[in-house]
Order: structure tokens, then sequence, then C-alpha cells
């Protein structure tokens, strides 16, 4: 709608003569007026709208260069410049009275349709012709002046083409401001024209597509069909110099629905583009406007002349006459058509007022929790003048408008033309903003109330502290914290030197201020320094009974270790006092090494304290760190005498042969001063930095082996071993300990499950043959477990159903627990209310249930047997001895097997092939008994050569498992001679030494578990070297018992007891018959030679 349509054509022409600085006015005819310029088109609306600024008005203007004049006309029209002169300076500077004068009179007469007619265009148009040829009154506010009163603009009614621009995120509501910003320029200089040719209206679309963001419609399905008729009140530039924006403040006026699109144009070439400028953009409506065209065409009409000329060339689109103007620039244009709202009847719908009547409430109910919503309804109660019941499409749009939802929702509730469906999508929306802010609402709660308890509580603990500070009861909290230390350091019988360190660092305390991280460092310093036990002793027992009663209750056997705790009582009870030892219990595992440590603390009376040094690989945890270092903390020792707050506890250091080493240094070394009586009664902690005494401290380590525990930390310890546990004590261990605990364990301590003896001795001697008791324990553990499900399922659920079990907490544990929905890897909120102490209680097997383990069926709990038999061989074929090994498991039988790889004649050639994973020592053993044993027959069974000839092949069993060290020397030397001679060897015969090539039979080690591990395989004499004598006489008879001994220096000892009643004839002819037939027929071959030798011979003395 151009500027200037609702004023006298007088007027408007004394509007572009003010505004002839900026565009220059053209004389026109009156004939060549454009048809925009007529009366027909400045007509007027009814429908007002709130005033946009008085600036927007201030920059309407409208321009008469969209023709040229082709030819000039002899009937000119008076000047408008001319009438202008007339005007004063006084009322040329007064251009808003001007407009007002324009309006005053536009409001006097009468208003036009807004679509016109062919009458009302002819008339109009004479009207327009002659004013333009000076007929008429002219306006001159010097003879009239008009009264000074306010008039809204007039909204155009019908607009059937505007320039669309699509939104995004939220559509715009009718009656509601919005502000959007623009980033296209050509869209952003298309809205200033219009602003100032006072045609400020645009078409607003909703965007499908949440994420777009641009200022032009290339197709109609981007946007909803529907959208809002809008004004620009107001736009100014935002953007920098190099990037363009323009922010708009939108006014909606009606719903509008998009009935066609015109795309931005493209870019045009520059000819046709000065061409396009000369082009009339509109087309007249009606008849009357038709004619007058074409009377205009007649007399030489610049447009018809230039329609002559390019007609053929181009034919421009229809446009409307308000947005002819933008045919030439990158926007889009579209064809629109205004949406009706239906009727509704508020007196008979009774749904109307009740959906009314709930979003008035809703309303409230959020502007109870939301301030924003509150500012919202004030702005809306002031600009709305009837009772919001009265209008429920407003409190509709109002509705939608304020409230934040999803972007179809809001479209839906937008297009929704009956007011019943309308309300109802305003509420659901409105709900979801209602249920936001009560959620928003309980989260402020929540906060504010955990900040105001904070707040409440320190400002209560500063009002106590201040009235304490005032009565005297308290002071300052570092002369508190230096009384507390020096309140510590007076129960202590601190050494001088540590004193002296005290002293000094109280004295550094009580210069620090409390804020300075020094501080922190010195009093967590002092406090290690005043929480060390100096001088305090617990009373110890030396009561010899008491140990041994101790003892023997938790252990069954080990009597080197109780032997050695006995003596070390003994000792203390004639001296008065006892200094720190260190001894160290070497054994296979499950043998109760550390266990011991326990019971040994229990019958000194002393502390306990354990930790284990496997895999460590930092100094700082035996020396602990530096007090430079963040974090820093003593050693773990220094950590123990805290724990146990007295001087001389038993501290266990398990696993010391499993140390480890890394870049942080050597823990190994770093024991050394730990562990040696003459240098641990000054240990020095890096952490601590004074020297402590030790020396009285009872040190007990733990290992499996000694080999990798290194030699100075060996040699400062006092070695203990254990060996492995024989039948007997399994038994007894078994039926004292191990049984009652498992009973307990799994719930069967009152029932009538009885573990028989033979049964027990079944799981020895078939499941459980290692050097411990572990084993033994699990197994145990596993029968009674399967007794219980086997109680269990014959007493069924109805003993003791799941209501009966629960206790009434661990009921309301359990509701709380169904509620919860939450995943078992993540802890609920409310764990609290989910547990309980108590949650269920035992069921109470009756008196009439007995279940029976015995011989028989012990299978039907553990399974069928793992050793089916007590030895590899029930009866030895020649070439097989049965050997004794060490390992860290204790003891095992090694069986050596030696084969001939292949037939024995006199042709073939020696050799010997070792396989059984056997390692360096190991391979030179069979190298020394193979040399050994070769020498052996050839001295004495001169004429058995089978060595001369045999390719021998040794092996020992159970490959997969690594085996070294020269103990089994005399076993594969015994092992290649029962071979040679032909001779089976007795399977219960055991033996172990180390072999030299002179027949030389060495100490070896691990005499006691060798001897437990052959009489658990059978055996009933075991070979042993005479250097050997003293371990044998230390074995414990229980072991011995039914083994005889044999101890040997020479081999020849060895001989006689594994071939006794040899006949050294037979063993020279054992495999005479295998190597006689060779030698015959080597002989014969000779023989034949030397004769055809001879012949030639003579053959030769006769010619």
């Amino acid at each position: 709608m151009l500027h200037g349509q609702n004023l006298p054509w007088r007027v408007a022409l004394r509007h572009v003569s003010r505004s002839a600085t900026r565009i220059p006015v053209i004389r026109v005819p009156t004939s060549f007026l454009p048809s925009q310029c007529s009366a027909s088109n400045l007509s007027v609306y009814s429908r007002r709208y709130p005033s946009p600024p008085a600036a927007l008005f201030a920059s309407r203007n409208f321009s008469t260069s969209l023709s040229r004049q082709k030819e000039k006309n002899p009937k000119s029209s008076p000047d408008p410049q001319e009438e202008v002169k007339e005007e004063s300076d006084e009322e040329r500077s007064e251009r808003p009275e001007t407009q007002e004068e324009a309006e005053d009179l536009d409001a006097k007469s009468k208003t036009p349709d807004p679509i016109p007619s062919s009458k009302s265009g002819e008339a109009r148009g004479s009207a327009g012709a002659d004013g333009a040829s000076g007929s008429g009154v002219e306006v001159s506010s010097k003879k009239r002046k008009p009264e000074r009163s306010l008039v809204k603009p007039l909204i155009p009614e019908v607009y059937p083409q505007v320039m669309a621009i699509p939104i995004g995120k939220r559509p715009l509501f009718p009656g509601f401001y919005k502000a959007i910003t623009i980033r296209n320029k050509e869209v952003g200089q298309a809205i200033a024209d219009m602003v100032k040719r006072g045609q400020p209206y645009i078409g607003a679309f909703l965007l499908k597509d949440d994420d777009a963001d641009k200022d032009v419609i290339d197709n109609p399905n981007e946007v909803y069909d529907v959208g809002t008729f809008c004004q620009v009140t107001s736009a100014f530039p935002v953007g920098l110099d190099g990037d363009f924006a323009m922010t708009c403040v939108l006014y909606p006026h009606r719903r509008i629905k998009m009935t066609g699109l015109k795309p931005p144009t493209p870019d045009k070439p520059e000819e046709t583009q000065k061409v396009d400028e000369l082009l009339v953009s509109e087309i007249a409506e009606g008849e009357s406007a038709k004619q007058e065209l074409e009377g205009q065409e007649s007399k030489g009409d610049v447009v018809a002349s230039f329609e002559e000329s390019s007609a053929d060339a181009h034919k421009p689109p229809h446009y409307y006459d308000a947005t002819s103007f933008l045919r030439d620039r990158k926007v889009s244009i579209a064809d629109v058509e205004n949406m009706v709202e239906e009727p509704f009847d508020m007196k008979n719908n009774k749904v109307i007022p009740a959906l009314v009547s709930e979003i008035v409430n809703t309303f409230k109910a959020v502007a109870l929790l939301n301030p924003l919503f509150r500012d919202h309804i004030s702005t809306f109660s002031v600009q709305t003048t009837m009772n919001v019941g009265e209008d429920p499409v407003r409190l509709a749009d109002f509705a939608a408008a304020v409230a934040q939802a999803d972007s179809h929702e809001l479209q839906e509730a937008l297009e929704a033309m009956n007011i019943e469906t309308r309300l109802s999508k305003a509420l659901l929306v409105l709900k979801k903003e209602l249920m936001n802010a009560e959620l928003q609402s309980k989260i402020v709660k929540d906060v504010e109330t955990k900040i105001h308890k904070k707040q409440r509580e320190y400002w209560l603990m500063e009002q106590m502290k201040g009235i304490k500070r005032e009565l005297g009861i308290e002071s300052d909290g570092k002369d508190k914290l230096i009384e507390k230390f020096n309140d510590k350091a007076s129960k202590l019988a601190m050494p001088e030197a540590v004193k002296k360190v005290f002293e000094e660092e109280m004295s550094k305390l009580a210069h620090l201020e409390p804020a300075a991280s020094e501080f922190n460092v010195t009093r967590n310093y002092l406090d290690w320094l005043t929480q060390l036990p100096w001088g305090q002793q617990s009373a110890e027992n030396f009561g010899i009974q008491h140990a041994r009663e101790v003892l023997d209750e938790d252990h069954y056997g080990l009597k080197d270790v109780k032997d050695r705790i006995l003596e070390f009582i003994a000792v203390g009870k004639l001296r008065g006092t006892v200094e720190g030892k260190i001894l160290c219990m070497v054994g296979p595992p499950g043998v109760g090494k550390t266990s011991i440590g326990k019971s040994v603390a229990r019958a000194l009376n002393r502390q306990y304290y354990r930790f284990s040094v496997g895999g460590l690989s930092d100094v700082a945890e035996i020396k602990g760190h530096r007090r430079t270092y963040v974090g820093a903390l003593p050693g773990r020792i220094i950590q123990a005498l805290k724990k146990c707050q007295t001087e001389n506890p038993l501290i266990l250091i398990d696993e010391v042969d499993k140390i480890g080493r890394g870049h942080n240094g050597d823990p190994s070394s770093a024991l050394l001063e730990l562990l040696d009586p003459e240098q641990n009664n000054s240990f020095l902690d890096h952490y601590m930095d004074v020297p402590v005494d030790l020396s009285k401290v009872l040190f007990v380590c733990t290992a499996n082996m000694t080999d990798t525990i290194p030699r100075p930390l060996l040699d400062r310890m006092e070695m203990i071993e254990l060996s492995g546990y024989v039948a007997d004590e399994k038994m007894a261990i078994a039926e004292r300990y191990l049984g009652p605990a498992a009973k307990e364990i799994s719930g069967l301590k009152d029932v009538d499950v009885t573990l028989e003896k033979e049964a027990i001795i079944e799981l020895i001697n078939k499941y459980c043959r290692e050097s411990g008791v572990r084993n033994l324990k699990k197994q145990i553990e596993k029968v009674y477990r399967k007794s219980a499900l086997k109680i269990v399922t014959e007493l069924g659920e109805e003993a003791l159903s799941e209501s009966q079990a629960l206790t009434d907490e661990g009921k309301a544990a359990q509701q709380e627990s169904e509620k919860d929905d939450t995943d078992v890897r993540e802890t609920p909120e409310n764990i609290e209310k989910e547990t309980t102490k108590i949650p269920r209680v035992a069921l109470k097997v009756p008196d009439s249930v007995h279940v029976s383990i015995n011989k028989d069926n012990l299978k039907d709990y553990v399974g069928p047997p793992i050793f089916t038999s007590d030895r590899l061989y029930d009866t030895t074929p020649p070439g097989v001895a049965m050997g004794l090994a060490w390992t860290s498991m204790g003891g095992a039988a090694l069986y050596v097997e030696s084969i001939l790889e292949n037939v024995l004649s006199a042709t073939s050639s020696p050799g010997l092939e070792r396989t059984g994973s056997l390692k360096s020592v190991m391979k030179e053993s069979a190298t020394v008994a193979y040399s050994f044993a070769k020498g052996l027959v050839a001295r004495d069974f001169p004429k058995n050569r089978f060595f001369e000839h045999a390719r021998i092949h040794l092996h020992c069993p159970e490959g997969a498992v690594p085996k070294d060290g020269p103990s089994a020397g005399i076993t594969m030397a015994t092992s290649m001679l029962s071979l040679a001679l032909g001779r089976k060897l007795e399977p219960t015969i055991a033996m172990t030494g180390e072999l030299t090539v002179t027949g030389k039979v060495l100490r070896i080690g691990g005499l006691r578990e060798k001897t437990v591990a052959a009489r658990r395989a059978g055996a009933k004499m075991v070979i042993f070297p005479q250097d050997n004598m003293s371990d044998w006489l230390e074995l414990p008879e229980n072991i011995k018992e039914g083994i005889q001994g044999k101890p040997v220096s020479w081999y020849a000892e060895v001989f006689d007891l594994v071939f006794p009643d040899l006949d050294r004839d037979t063993a020279n002819k054992v495999w005479e018959k295998e190597l006689k037939s060779k030698k015959a027929e080597k002989k014969t071959k000779k023989e034949k030679v030397k004769e055809e030798k001879e012949e030639e011979e003579e053959s030769g003395d006769e010619d």
C-alpha cells in the first residue's frame, strides 16, 4: 500500500516536493500519471492497530519516477513545486503538523472500499484527473487551521500479495510483537524500501525444519502454509561493517494462508535489467482501469510504447500493486488469502467457557512459579480492555504466544480456526509450561534448602565460637592445636634427638599463619610424630604352657615353628625382656605360614600387623616419601607402629620371595636395613627423618622358596622350613579345623550333617594330593554346600517362605527396591531406604534331618576322583625309575623313562636324546648320568656293548612343567642302567641325589618334602645321600613311618640296592644275540674279501 493513498492528491504532491532533496520529482502530465497515483487506488481500510513509532511516518514518501515521458504533452499540468512555494517557511519546517493535517482531512472524508470496484474506479480516476489539471480546492494551512487530533494508521483488510519471510523455532501469533534478525542483504534492503514507501507489510511463515536459518523461501514445502500478516514497526541495522544484519520488530495482525509462491528471481543480464527498470509494475484491476490504460496507450503512453518494442522479448509476471517494485529483488513473494475464524456461540457452548476458565487458572498457577509469566500477564491485562472471558480468541493466542513448546504444537494452535480446538491446543502447551515451572521450582527449592542449611550451620558455628571465646572455654584454633601436641608429647618417652626435632617443629608452627601451605605440612608431621608409641611397650606373656596351648589350638604339626617360638619365649623369661628377631618361614602354599604369625602374636600377647610385599616395586612403601612431596606419607613400618601403638608388635611381611624391582628403586635393598638386627635400632624413615628403634619388633617373613630371595637379605633372616602335610596330618587338620569351620560357614552348625572319616581319607588320597590343605578346605566346603542345597530342596519353600524369612525392616527395604527401576550397575539415590542391618532370619532345620557323607556317596558331592592310582606305574618296565623332586608346591614323585630309539645292531651308532622341559642344570645331570652309566657297564660288564651301539631317548613326564636341579642324577643313571641290563626296578623304590662322573652321591635339599611325596606315592624305600642323614633324623616319625631310609655315599651302594641278586654273566649276555648275528655277517664278508685277495695274488705269481 503506497504512502499517500489515504491523503488528498495535493497534499501527497506537497509531500513529494518536501522530499525532493532525496528523490527527484518528474513533471508528468495528467494523462501520463501512473495508475497507482490515481484516486482509485488511494483507498484506506477500516481496521486499526497500535500506533507504530513516529519515526516511521517521517520516512514515508512515494516516487513518481517509475515511468518515463515519451513525448512532451502540450497540456502540461501545473507544477507542483509552484504550489509548494505558497507555503510559508514555518509550514515547511513543520512537517509533522502537515501530516496531522492530512490525517485530519482524511479522517473527515469517507473511507473507500478495500478493493476498488469499476464504478468507484472511474469516479476516483476522474477525480484524480481533475485534481491533476488544477480544478479543485487547494489545501492551505493559512486559510484553514484544522484541529490537531491523533488518528491511528489503518491496516489493509485485503493484501493479496506480500513478501514472505521464513521464521524459525516458533510461529508468530496475532497481537504480540516479535523481533527477528535479517541477515540477507537483499531482504533487508527490500524491507527498508517497503518502510520508506509506507508499505511495511510482510508475511511470516514458520520453517518446518527447526535447525534451518534463512531469510527467503525457495520452495513452498520448506514452510507451513499458514502464517501471519505482520507489520514492520521498526527496523535498524545491528551488524558490523563487513557483516550485514538488520533487526526488525514485527507486529502480527491476522492469520493468512499461502496460496502461491514467487521464489527469488535469478540474476539477469545488465541490458535486460535496464529495460526491466522501465516496465510498469502493475496491471489495473477492474474494467475502468483497463479502459483508462487503453486511453493512455492511444495517447502515446510510455508503457504502451515500451510494450510494442519489447513484448516479444519479455513478458512481465503478474505482481500486486504494492509489491511490484520487489520483482527484481531476490526475495520471496507469496500470494496469500485471509483465514476466517469459525463462528462460535459463548452462550450455548459450555466447553469454551470451561477451557477459558482452565487456561486462566493455569496462568495463575504458572505466574506464581515463574516471574516472567507474571510480567506477560500484566502487560496483556493492560492492553486488553475487555474481560478475558469475553475474548477467547485473543486469550488462546496469548497462551500459545508465551508458552514454551515444540514448534509443531504451536503451529497447530496457529492453524486451528475452530476456537474450541485452538483453546484445547493452547491449554495443552500451557500445561506443559506449568509442569516445567513446577519442576524448576522444586529444583530451586531443593538448592535453596541446602544453601540455607549450610548458611545456618555456619552462622550458628560462628556464634558458638564467639560465645566460647568470650567465656574462655575455647581459644584460637592454632593455640588449641599447639596445646594438643604438647599434651601428647608429655605422655611419650621421646628420645633426645626426637624431642629436639619436635621442639623445632612446634616453634615453626607457632610462627606460621593457618592459611599458609607450610602450616598444614608442619601440622601433619607433628601429628605423625606424636602418634608414634615412643617408649610404649605391651606386656608380653612368657608362659611356656600358655604359648604351647595357643599354638596347638590353632595349628596341627609344625613342630619346628612351635619349638622356635618356645625357645624365643624361654629366653625372654630368663632375661625379662627380648630383642626383636627376624624369622622366615619357607614352605609350599597352604601349610599355614601366614596364619602361624597371628597365632604367635596371640601366644606372646603382642599386637599384630601384616602387609604383603609381593609385587612391590616402590622403595617409598618401605621407607616413606619425602615431606616435600604433595600427599607424602611414612612407610608401612611407621604406619604399623602408629596402628599398633606399641614398640614391640609382631609384623608379618608376607610373600618376601615375590618382591619386585622398578624404576622407583629396589625394595629388597630397603629391607636390608629394616631386617638387620644390627641396624634397625635406628631405622630412618624418609618422612619422619628421625631414628626409630625397631629392635624390639618381632619380624616374621613368609616365602614359598628361597631361590628368588636376594642372598644378603636371606642371610639376615633365620630360616624355618615348613614341609607339606602327610595324609595323617591332613586327616587331623580336616577333623579339628577345616570340617567345623566349613560346616559353620555353610549354615549347618546345628544340623546333623556328618562327614565320615573314610570320606575324608578318600578326599585326601584321590582329590587333594598337594602339600598344603588349601584345596582340601575347598573340597570340604563344597561337600557341605551340596549338603545344604540337598536339605533346602527336600524341605521345600514351605519350611520358610520369603515372606516369613524377611524381617519388617527387610520387607520395607524390599518394597523400596521393587519401586526402583535403576540399572543394577548404578547406585540408586534412595539406597539407604533399600538397605537394612538385619534383612532376614535364618532357616531352622528340623532335628529329623540327617545327612551322612561316606566313601560311597562322596562322588555325588565332589564328582569323580582326580587321582585313580597311587603311582604312575604299578609295575615299572626296564628303563623306568622313580625319583623325587622339590617344587614350590611341595614334593612330587618324578619318573625318569629311558627307551631305545632304533633297533640295536652292530652297525648302529650311539646317542642320547633328552626331553621333558629340562633346564640347563638338569640337562647336564643327564649327560653326567649317561657318561657314568657307560663307564660302569664298560668296567663291570665288558661283554655288554649296549652303550656302544644304542641310541637312547631319556624323558621326564609332565613335559609342560619346567624341571631343573641336580638331584635327579642317580635316578637318570639308574634308568639307563635298567635299560642296559634289561632289569625291572622295584616300583616302591624312590631315590634322590646328585651324581658325579666318578659315582659320588652329593647332598640335596628338600628331603622332608621329597619324603612326604614318596609316602604319598606309596614308596617303601627312599635312597638319599649320606650327607642328608641329619635331615632324615629330624623328620617326624609319622612321616618316616613305613618308609625305609637308605643313605648312600657312592653309586655302587645305590646299584646294590636297586639291582639285588644280579647275575653278572646274564647281564653280560643281555644283548649278545642282537649284536652277535651282526658280527658273524661282518666276519663272513671279511673272509670272502681276504680269500679273493689271496686268489688274485696266486694268479699274479703264476704269471
